[in-house]
């Protein structure tokens, strides 16, 4: 094993020193709750009674005493939403494989799955980021019954994992084990997706034929195969260790995903206080764990969005990431993949190619990940994950996976990477604090300086663009799309149209205080800006005209404005009243006034901290 690189080694310790008066605390409330173990020990006969009214016989009888470990189920199962509909049959397969290892499993409780790619560019999506923490609300109401020994946590998409996985930490006594349902088989190339974008955001093809490519892509159960936010939980789950070893990428369809369910199912069983293996989750997510994540988010060049969730995650155990962590780390971590949107492979191809296993094992190598953490495989630390689950005479088996990549331009290696730096990139100036994500923009790119064209609103962008309106180099400021504002909604519809403006020989960036998506690619976009406008912050000083630069080499953005003149603004308000009602908008004011800023993870939970 090779010895850990020193600045990983340096940034985890300086994480391990500022989280010491929070993940302390944290850690011994998870020691109070173990030692006071389940209270189904300590209910009354009629809180019990409640508890197994609904059971067969057995599993009845299991409950009444002491004898059998209770496994929770928690799912984000919908059979609207391909990612989890696959969910719908797993809770059967659960239950069966936990009564045959000596336990009763029971659906604690479902949370809602909220769709970005259905919701994208339309009102809905400013509910978008507010559902992760709805969902780790939703998760604690499934396990406040205090009725578990374990549980398994069935979710893959956006907000579904990060928010499973704060209310995880929650109940950090309680062991867990996070189940997958994997991607989709591949459609239609997501290049030629692509290129039906941008030929629609031309006029160039009509809705029919854009739908039909659409369809194309998104065409079974499964979740979508470019690595967007939903591929990227996967590989994070499986690098920090809670996912069982080779099992983020196995598609729904196979009967190697119903073993690898099983043995979920059987690993939770063994890691409670009543198997072999203890293991609360809230000890297995250290500073290690965290940093292993962000390593992975570099190297893989996965989601902006978790700049925002990877920050609320950790802070949910007590440890205070910072976006300056996740800044110097990626100035450490080498580019390993390309993957869509940054390259032409998605996610099956990348599982070919070696896939987790294959990219562990180089990044072990190289000494860029904590080798010795705890994880829910067992003994043997990080290393099992170089192993790849395959099916033997129908039986679940485990063996090294490839020791090379299969094939280079997917997969490379950390002597021969695709970027020495994982291409995440920290932005300060007199704008405030954004991230940008140069993985997938073309190095001429990274540095663009242009006249403001001011907008409060996505709608108005892309109208200025359908009206031929923007034809000269152009920094787009869409502004008052914050947390506070409406909810921090993706603005990746804008994505193709910004696309064609750059295609046609401009330089174009965009600045806002709003998210893009995980497929956020070619257009260098400075996202995530805080203080965001409904705060007062600089954005909401800019002018159309002033001139904007936006350098992700030497990590600047700065409007280029007279220092007197820019301190002499007064900020801009808006009318936002628009974008609190209907939908359900108007049922989250609570949301807007609670919630933090982007680089505090744009939280309303008082992660962490004794409420």
């Amino acid at each position: 094993m090779a010895t850990l690189n020193a600045r990983i080694g340096e940034i985890t310790e300086r994480l391990v020193r500022r989280s010491r008066d929070t993940r302390e605390p944290y850690l011994e409330r998870v020691r109070q709750a173990v030692s006071r173990g389940p209270k189904r020990r300590g209910l009354s006969c009629g809180n019990l009674a409640h508890g197994f009214a609904a059971c067969g016989p057995d599993d009845k009888a299991g409950l009444m005493g002491d004898a059998k470990p209770n496994i929770a189920i928690v799912t984000a199962y919908n059979d609207m939403l391909s990612a989890h509909q696959p969910y719908g049959r797993f809770p059967p397969i659960i239950k069966e494989a936990v009564r045959e290892a000596g336990g009763v499993a029971q659906v604690a409780g479902g949370v809602p799955a909220m769709c970005d790619g259905v919701t994208q560019g339309q009102d809905g999506m400013e509910l978008s980021l507010f559902s992760r923490d709805v969902i780790a609300l939703a998760t604690a109401v499934a396990m406040s019954h205090d009725m578990f020994d374990g549980a398994l946590y069935l979710g893959v998409c956006d907000k579904i994992v990060p928010g499973l996985l704060m209310a995880a930490l929650s109940f950090g006594h309680v062991p867990a084990v996070f189940v997958p349902a994997g991607p989709m088989p591949s459609g239609l190339p997501n290049d030629e997706k692509a290129k039906v974008r941008q030929l629609y955001a031309e006029g160039k093809v009509g809705r029919d034929r854009l739908l039909e490519a659409e369809a194309a892509s998104y065409h079974s159960p499964g979740t979508c195969t470019f690595y967007g936010t939903a591929n990227t939980n996967q590989m994070l789950m499986e690098i920090m260790g809670l996912h069982l070893p080779g099992s983020s990428f196995v598609n729904p369809q196979m009967a190697l995903r119903d073993e690898l369910t099983k043995a979920a199912a059987r690993r939770v069983l063994e890691i409670t206080a009543s198997g072999n293996d203890f293991l609360p989750i809230g000890e297995l997510v250290d500073e290690r764990a965290v940093v292993n994540g962000v390593v992975g988010l570099h190297a893989t060049g996965g989601s902006t969005n978790h700049t925002l969730h990877l920050v609320a995650m950790a802070r949910a155990a007590g440890i205070r990431l910072t976006w300056d962590d996740l800044a110097d780390l990626a100035e450490t971590v080498p580019l390993l993949c390309r993957i869509y949107p940054n390259g032409l492979a998605d996610v099956n191809h990348f599982h070919a190619a070696g896939g987790m296993g294959c990219l562990i094992r180089e990044l072990l190598g190289a000494g860029l990940l904590h080798p010795d953490v705890r994880t829910v495989a067992g003994d043997g630390g990080l290393g099992r994950y170089t192993a790849e689950p395959f099916l033997k005479d129908g039986r679940l088996v485990w063996r090294d996976g490839a020791a090379a990549s299969g094939n280079g331009a997917i997969l490379a290696t950390a002597a021969r990477p695709f970027s020495p730096t994982g291409g995440l990139k920290l932005l300060k100036g007199n704008l405030g604090r954004a991230v940008i994500k140069v993985s997938a923009v073309r190095p001429d790119r990274h540095v663009i300086e242009a006249p403001a064209r001011v907008f409060h609103d996505q709608n108005e962008l892309q109208a200025a663009f359908d009206n031929n309106e923007i034809v000269s180099d152009t920094v787009a400021v869409v502004r008052f799309q914050g947390p506070k504002a409406n909810g921090m909604p993706e603005l990746h519809k804008l994505t193709p149209s910004l696309a064609v403006l750059q295609d046609r020989g401009l330089k174009v960036a965009l600045v806002t205080d709003g998210r893009m998506s995980g497929a956020s690619g070619k257009v260098p976009a400075a996202i995530h800006l805080t203080p965001e406008a409904a705060d007062g912050g600089p954005i909401a000083r800019v002018r159309d005209g002033d001139p904007i630069r936006v350098d992700a080499v030497n990590g600047t953005i700065q409007a280029l404005v007279d220092a007197g003149e820019w301190a002499a603004r007064e900020p801009v308000t808006a009318d936002l009243s628009h974008h609190h009602v209907g939908l359900g908008r108007e049922l989250f004011g609570g949301f807007r006034r609670l919630v933090g800023p982007a680089d505090e993870g744009a939280c309303t939970l008082p992660l962490g901290e004794a409420a």
